[in-house]
């Protein structure tokens, strides 16, 4: 007997993990820009550590996953559920590739959370989505990077006062080494982070669809989201390594250092509070933050402009994008 569930939700999980594939491309290049750029790793060399250390995180946290899968709407009584996950999943990784032609580094998180919210308003009207929770990853959303912002800033201006007398040869090359161990820290922590979207999407399916009646994350989904992310990553994602890693500031191996350091710990702290965030706003409010320490007019504020004008229009796009994305699945499928 032929089983539509089944095969929507079979649907869904290949979709998900297709949205995690390019998240890992799209994303995951903005955690070694800054180490690429200043040539402390070699690019073949710093997709391994990237794609690794991706893997690594992904496996070791659920929190932001069961945030994601409960908190915009209530999967155990959403009507046409899988409907709405497929089309919150197409919209945002059509957002994802048109940002990534062009080059412009804009969240996958957003994009993501815009497109589930939209699916749902769609689907359900606005009763369904609950506003507390969607306002709560919101807020995580908005001040993440402008608590990057200030921390680069402050690392930033301590390294200045700490090393005013090294030579600049010589420190140039430590922090080049020491820019090894934060690259790595910041794909690790971004695998806590990002890789667990995709997770809480997937229940969230498998809610829906009838298939499972918590919360919890399946292994075989942690397994599944964290190689798909971190076979994106050995994909590379150059054009975004550029505008991060290049155009954002003139990387140095101290500004390199002191953005993965800031961004890594950012990110790794709203994991710990279960809290969905942007790695390419906090990656890039790290290096605005750090560049502004060194000197407020080496930043390029242009391109600054150019990506927080992506930021707050991912959010309505995706979400317009979503609903006649649902319309259309409710039409045909």
């Amino acid at each position: 007997m032929f089983d539509s569930t089944l095969v929507l939700t079979a649907v869904v999980v290949l979709i998900a993990l297709s949205f995690d594939f390019i998240n890992g491309f799209h994303d995951t290049a903005n955690a070694i820009a800054t180490s690429v750029s200043t040539k402390a790793l070699k690019p073949r060399v710093a997709i391994v550590l990237a794609s690794s250390m991706n893997l690594l995180g992904a496996l070791t946290f659920t929190g932001v996953a069961k945030t994601i899968g409960g908190s915009i709407a209530d999967p155990f009584h959403l009507e046409n559920g899988l409907y709405v996950v497929i089309a919150a999943l197409t919209a945002a990784i059509v957002w994802n590739l048109i940002t990534w032609y062009y080059g412009i580094p804009s969240s996958s998180s957003h994009a993501l959370i815009g497109a589930l919210t939209g699916a749902v308003i769609t689907a359900a009207g606005f009763s369904a989505v609950n506003f507390g929770g969607f306002l709560k990853i919101l807020e995580g959303l908005i001040f993440s990077p402008l608590v990057a912002f200030v921390i680069g800033y402050i690392v930033m201006s301590l390294i200045k006062i700490i090393f005013y007398r090294a030579h600049p040869v010589k420190m140039n090359r430590r922090f080049r080494i020491l820019q090894i161990f934060t690259a790595a820290w910041q794909s690790f922590s971004h695998g806590t982070n990002d890789a667990q979207k995709s997770m809480g999407i997937i229940t969230f399916a498998l809610i829906a669809g009838g298939f499972q009646d918590t919360m919890d994350i399946p292994l075989w989904v942690k397994f599944s989201c964290a190689i798909a992310m971190a076979l994106g990553t050995s994909a590379g994602g150059w054009k975004i390594i550029k505008t991060v890693g290049t155009r954002i500031i003139k990387l140095e191996p101290t500004s390199g250092f002191a953005s993965d350091l800031t961004s890594a710990f950012v990110i790794l702290m709203a994991t710990l509070l279960k809290m969905p965030v942007s790695t390419t706003h906090v990656i890039s409010s790290a290096i605005m933050g750090v560049g502004s320490a060194r000197r407020f007019s080496g930043v390029k504020w242009g391109t600054a402009q150019r990506i927080v004008t992506a930021w707050l229009i991912t959010l309505p796009v995706t979400a317009v994008l979503s609903a006649i994305t649902y319309l259309l699945v409710s039409i045909f499928l």
